[in-house]
């Protein structure tokens, strides 16, 4: 019995030292992509505001009762438009009365100067004194000074009565209406009767950070630079793609607590798409990097010697290789300085179960689509 135990020990020892080695791994699924070269803008990102190019708070300059008023909330109104009316007839009677004593001090005007006549006469002939003669005429020039006074008063009298029709100043949208006809209201009051933007043209106001501030100088003075906003959230009808405009407006001074520069583009608007106080992505073309390698920006991977990518070699094994990026990167797209040549096919996914010298598989190539590169930034309003 021993003896047979022994030989089935020695038999199972030789199957076991008989074993097949294993295999080498299967190939890694992975998506690749081709490295291009290709002519990029170079675009700052921010968060913009859109502003309306002019925003008027109307009021009015005379008290009195509001009669009329010419149109209905969120109206588009013109310049020079009827839009206000306040109750005339007290302004009315008040250009009645200065232009009646306007009136009775000409009457007493000219009978002064008459007076004044006569009596230059009788005092070179010596029946008079000049002292009398001397009163007659201080009387006849206080009486021309009074009608000058009266005029004045009836030309105030008239501009109130003007006062009275409001019209508005520009062309532009209006708001919530603040006072109702009916209202008596006085003059400048803190409280406006309507505000009214005019949103044709528009701005849209982002900042930067100061160190791009010689850039945007440097390339503004060679002509206007491109801006483009995007709507966030915008779907069917309404989602035609950027809208376009141009650089308007840098400021005088870098904002000190936040370290940005303000800037403004200015939009045509005719389709009204741009509203103010939205919010908007904001995107300042600088220059256009003619040649530049691109690739797309879920490649890259961060190691302990930096940028790195996984190169698929002609024997559909892998490298890492270390690349030098610019700071431009938009729309899933990153401008590769060095490392990389146009043409070589790199990992853009399934990096995760990759080793320099892994064998893979492609499962799809990733065709790099996007058209534009921008700087690496992004900023609030």
């Amino acid at each position: 019995m021993l003896a047979l135990v022994a030989a089935g020990l020695g038999l199972l020892s030789g199957c076991i030292g008989t074993k097949a080695a294993p295999g080498p791994p299967p190939p890694v699924p992975v998506l690749a992509a081709t490295v291009e070269q290709k002519n990029v803008p170079v675009r700052v990102h921010a968060i913009g505001t859109v502003e309306a190019y002019s925003t008027v708070s109307v009021k009015t300059q005379i008290t009195g009762e509001l009669t009329g008023v010419f149109f209905k909330e969120g109206d588009d109104v013109r310049k020079g438009q009827l839009i206000f009316t306040l109750d005339k007839r007290p302004l009315e009677a008040e250009l009645n009365r200065a232009q009646s004593n306007l009136a009775k001090d000409e009457a007493a005007a000219a009978n002064a100067r008459l007076q004044q006549h006569r009596y230059e006469a009788l005092v070179k002939a010596g029946v008079v004194s000049k002292e009398q003669y001397d009163q007659l005429e201080s009387s006849a020039q206080a009486s021309d000074a009074a009608v000058a006074a009266d005029k004045a008063a009836v030309e105030n009298a008239k501009v109130q009565l003007i006062y009275c029709s409001v019209y508005s100043p520009i062309n532009g949208r209006t708001g919530n209406l603040i006072v109702h006809q009916g209202n008596m209201i006085k003059a400048n009051d803190v409280l406006a009767l309507v505000n009214i933007n005019q949103v044709e043209p528009i701005y849209v106001s982002f900042t930067v950070p100061q160190q791009y501030l010689s850039e945007v100088k440097q390339y503004a003075r060679g002509g206007d630079l491109p801006v483009e906003v995007v709507i966030p959230g915008v779907t069917g009808n309404d989602a035609r793609g950027p809208v376009r405009g141009k650089l308007s407006f840098i400021d005088n001074q870098v904002d000190s607590t936040t370290g940005t520069i303000r800037l403004k583009g200015i939009f045509v608007n005719g389709d009204r798409r741009l509203w103010p106080g939205q919010f908007v992505d904001t995107y300042l073309t600088l220059k256009t990097q003619a040649n530049a390698v691109v690739i797309p920006s879920q490649a890259v991977q961060n190691g302990q010697q930096g940028t790195f990518v996984f190169v698929i070699k002609d024997d559909n094994t892998v490298e890492a290789r270390t690349i030098t990026t610019s700071d431009a990167q938009q729309a899933g797209e990153v401008i590769v300085q060095k490392g990389l040549s146009a043409g070589e096919r790199i990992v853009t996914d399934g990096q995760l179960r990759l080793v320099p010298g892994s064998k893979v598989q492609v499962k799809q190539t990733a065709a790099t689509q996007a058209p534009q590169v921008e700087q690496g930034h992004q900023t609030g309003s």
